[in-house]
């Protein structure tokens, strides 16, 4: 059982697999960090130096405690951290369609089968019947 284990393990395709993995959630990060610290303060500077993460909808505001410590903390719709994750998407989006175009890029295309000839069992009967004419 464990040698059919190893033999699954070392399979291209499960390796193939992890290494997806592996740099897909690199990938994630650097896209996540390239959103949240270089695309979201552009686009907050042109949107009037808004900051998409602070965009809310206060539900019930926080109830502060005598001593300035929070009792209840606010409940919030924090729509503009989905605005943040939308475009994070976008972004992943495009970054892989590009390393899949690429990709595909290097691959050499398939070569399409050369077309089918008769059989020598047809070329045979062609004569056949060429010679009873």
């Amino acid at each position: 059982m464990l040698k059919e284990f190893k033999n699954f393990i070392m399979t291209g395709n499960v390796i193939d697999l992890a290494v997806a993995v592996i740099l897909a959630g690199a990938i994630g990060l650097v896209v996540s960090g390239f959103v949240g610290n270089i695309m979201m303060p552009i686009v907050g500077h042109f949107a009037g130096g808004l900051d998409f993460a602070d965009l809310k909808v206060v539900l019930d505001p926080a109830i502060m405690a005598e001593d300035g410590t929070v009792a209840t903390p606010e409940n919030a719709i924090k729509y503009g951290v989905w605005i943040n994750s939308i475009i994070n998407l976008i972004t992943v989006g495009i970054v892989l369609f590009m390393i899949v175009k690429a990709y595909n890029k290097t691959k050499e295309p398939v070569a399409a089968p050369a077309p089918a000839g008769p059989s020598e069992l047809d070329i045979l009967k062609e004569i056949r019947d060429s010679l009873k004419k």
